[in-house]
């Protein structure tokens, strides 16, 4: 299963290279935006957009709406496996 998870970019690293610091829930990592640059939207005009990143790549932008929805659900589904985790725990013991 591919995952990809929302961020914003935050400032452009190395134009050259299509590199970015995409901010992911506070944590800013170095990002290759090379999937998502066009001659309509070169990479300096990539700041401020959301995007979903995978394994160190910028695979498409989404709008803030899409981007939030997903966080929200990727937070509900973290809370509903550590729920799991620990009504398994408990069913073991």
């Amino acid at each position: 299963m591919c995952l990809g998870i929302p961020g914003q970019v935050v400032e452009i690293t190395d134009v050259e290279k299509k590199l970015a610091l995409v901010d992911v829930s506070g944590v800013k990592r170095q990002v290759n935006l090379a999937c998502i640059v066009s001659e309509d939207h070169s990479v300096a005009s990539c700041v401020g957009d959301w995007v979903l990143v995978h394994v160190g790549f910028a695979m498409s932008r989404i709008d803030e709406v899409e981007a939030q929805k997903t966080l929200d659900l990727l937070t509900e589904l973290g809370e509903a496996q550590a729920e799991i985790e620990s009504m398994k725990a408990s069913a073991a013991s």
